[in-house]
């Protein structure tokens, strides 16, 4: 421990705490002449600084004890330090080809130093409005998923070790709490936080609020968000919790994780997917109409789902006679009855997917905490135009999610 008690870092105390940390004195060789301190946090609720040095790299992230965006009004616990750590120890020996590698970790000073992520890496989000294709994105997300969802699920563990947990992430009480806030109860009545795009959506935002058959589906999945402890979820897996190249894909800001429902981390990805392609045209101009890059956008959603499916049920059958307990061997004892097992299990899981998905779509736009995608489209009046569209699909979704059987079924309901 490099300090004794808490107390926010600036560029001059965070080059003493790295002196006083072996493990991150050491990255950079001992050599403090030269290092370049850049604080990047343009999130929500955090500081977030990339230390280079001639000899080594590495990003510091400290949680404040409130909401960054917001300010000391609303406080918030720093203990999501200790949990996004955790989940990125864990989701790293899942998957480590897609989760940074962290170096250190200081409970006292809620901080975590974690691989750099070094240029030309960008927030997947940034690309996405730049009209970037990423021809691996389906295939690494889907990687990704596939492994932390199945292995930190009962499909592959015993109930002992699940239980134990869930009892260690049950602790992340608080950030639970605000997503199912900001998620679940916000955007459907009046809240000081929420806000649209006025006075273009006043009634669009006013219809969500009077909408009695989306506030009972809503209900439905804020039960499943807070009492199935599925699988260890990231808990806020949007594309700016993803950093890309052409061919890196890098999972980061899990401290929001937790034992929930499977289907919040896909449906989160595949929502935000659908708010990029619903933000394409605020983007088009006179020299792209941004049409090829709409379509690749659905092709790599489809991509997404139908690979984690095809992944995911394939890490089913290898470990079906494992020591996992959600499906005892010696019950779904023959392939007719551990067909049907699985099957039931895929396609309640992408309904989830789909209702978790539409939901992430309502609040990005008539609740607290919006979108890059669509605030950066600068005509208000064309931004409420995408807006509409996609928060009218994101309607149809969450109501009438259990009729699609396929995500192909889904895309072709996106009207021209």
């Amino acid at each position: 421990m490099a300090f004794s008690e808490f107390r926010p870092l600036d560029e001059k105390s965070l080059i003493e705490y790295i002196k006083a940390t072996p493990v991150l004195s050491n990255k950079v060789g001992r050599n403090y002449d030269d290092l370049k301190i850049k604080e990047v946090g343009d999130g929500n609720l955090n500081f977030v600084y990339i230390v280079v040095g001639s000899a080594g790299s590495f990003v510091i992230k400290q949680a404040l004890p409130y909401i960054r965006c917001i300010g000391e009004s609303w406080p918030m616990t720093k203990e999501r330090a200790y949990f996004e750590a955790l989940a990125l120890k864990v989701h790293g020996q899942l998957c480590p080809e897609h989760v940074p590698e962290v170096y250190h970790f200081d409970r006292t000073m809620s901080l975590i130093g974690m691989r750099y992520l070094e240029p030309p890496h960008i927030i997947l989000r940034k690309g996405l409005i730049a009209g970037i294709k990423y021809p691996y994105l389906a295939e690494h997300m889907s990687t990704y998923m596939s492994k932390t969802l199945f292995y930190t699920s009962l499909l592959y563990r015993t109930t002992t070790e699940h239980k134990r947990d869930v009892a260690e992430f049950c602790g992340n009480v608080e950030l639970c709490r605000l997503t199912e806030q900001v998620i679940f109860s916000d955007p459907y009545k009046v809240s000081q936080y929420n806000h649209w795009t006025s006075p273009y959506l006043d009634r669009d935002a006013e219809a969500v609020r009077e909408d009695n058959v989306l506030k009972l589906e809503i209900a439905e999945l804020k039960s499943k968000f807070c009492e199935r402890a599925q699988a260890l979820i990231h808990g806020d897996l949007h594309t700016g919790s993803v950093m890309v190249t052409s061919d890196s894909t890098q999972v980061i800001d899990p401290e929001f994780a937790f034992y929930g429902p499977m289907g919040f981390d896909v449906g989160a990805f595949i929502g935000n997917l659908f708010l990029a392609y619903f933000a394409q045209d605020g983007h088009a101009d006179s020299f792209d109409d941004r049409r090829s890059y709409k379509e690749w956008i659905l092709r790599m959603t489809e991509g997404t789902w139908n690979l984690f499916h095809k992944k995911f049920t394939a890490f089913w059958d290898k470990h079906k006679d494992g020591p996992g307990e959600a499906y005892l061997p010696a019950i779904y004892n023959n392939p007719e009855l551990q067909q049907i097992v699985q099957e039931k299990f895929m396609k309640d899981l992408f309904h989830d997917t789909l209702g978790f998905g539409a939901a992430k779509m309502i609040r990005r736009i008539v609740g607290v905490a919006h979108v890059e995608d669509f605030e950066s489209i600068k005509d208000d009046s064309k931004r409420a135009e995408c807006e509409r569209k996609a928060l009218d699909f994101a309607k149809l979704l969450l109501k009438e999610r259990r009729r699609f059987q396929s995500i192909n079924e889904v895309v072709s309901a996106i009207p021209a």
